[in-house]
């Protein structure tokens, strides 16, 4: 059972999380994190471009859990990379999220000034504001370029990730230096294609589980960080109910047939550094 995944900082992380992203800050989000808090998630995955971290740090201080049994990760958005931005970017997270320090904390992309950002991350990192730091969205072509810079090795990479986009490129550059990789979308965005494939659908009915579960299980098992997202009670605690079976060698190998090499995000697409710095202004409510 693989309920927590050793980073290459020594840190373990929850092998599963809740995740936030295009959840209303509202009181959704607050509502979303706190029913998944008690249904026994300990890992939350935000970020200041979803513009819900302080809905999450409420829900985690009403929560009554303690502070160092949660994993709280959160994002750099694109406005703050370069040394000076990034290090007022990180105290504002603490400040929205009510923490003393961020378990994980990541560049959500891999453009403009990553060298200055990352440098930023590291003295966070010394300084005991952050804990763990990694990247996300990076591809192997942003890998080579910027990783080398680097002094501290990121210890996750979160990217896109399904039985249909499997990621092999990446997963061989990773693997050489023990950075985990976490899925962000590892249902594929609720793709019905996906969740309606005869193989999934077939081990979902011999392990009396839906097809989510079985996909969630094969992440797991192939040492992937998931955090599946839903506002609904039911679908929040079916996620985390994947501990209680184990896919053979055999039905491994049939999911990994899945792989289609292609996703629906290309962080290499040209032109698009430049639409998402100009999507929003995550400086707007400050």
């Amino acid at each position: 059972m693989q309920t927590t995944i050793k980073l290459n900082d020594g840190r373990q992380i929850p092998a599963i999380g809740f995740g936030t992203f295009q959840i209303p800050n509202d009181g959704s989000t607050y509502k979303a994190v706190k029913e998944a808090l008690t249904v026994g998630y300990r890992h939350i995955d935000t970020a200041v471009a979803y513009f819900n971290e302080a809905e999450v740090g409420q829900a985690i201080k009403d929560s009554g859990i303690p502070r160092d049994e949660i994993w709280v990760t959160s994002k750099l958005w694109l406005q703050d990379y370069g040394f000076d931005a990034a290090t007022k970017a990180i105290d504002l997270s603490l400040k929205k999220l009510g923490l003393d320090y961020i378990d994980l904390y990541l560049l959500h992309q891999p453009y403009g000034d990553v060298p200055g950002a990352w440098r930023a991350l590291e003295a966070a990192q010394q300084a005991g504001k952050l804990k763990s730091i990694g990247v996300s969205n990076m591809t192997p072509k942003y890998w080579q370029q910027f990783v080398p810079q680097f002094k501290v090795v990121p210890a996750v990479n979160q990217v896109e990730f399904n039985p249909y986009f499997q990621q092999q490129p990446l997963r061989q550059l990773l693997v050489a230096q023990n950075v985990k990789l976490e899925a962000w979308a590892p249902l594929g965005q609720g793709n019905q294609s996906l969740l309606n494939e005869p193989v999934i659908t077939a081990l979902a009915t011999k392990y009396h589980k839906d097809a989510g579960q079985v996909i969630l299980r094969f992440e797991n098992q192939e040492g992937i960080i998931v955090f599946p997202k839903s506002v609904h009670l039911s679908r929040i605690k079916s996620n985390l109910a994947i501990f209680d079976f184990t896919l053979t060698d055999t039905e491994m190998a049939q999911i990994r047939a899945l792989d289609t090499g292609k996703g629906r995000h290309d962080p290499d697409t040209p032109g698009l550094e430049d639409r998402l710095l100009h999507a929003f202004d995550v400086h707007a409510d400050d």
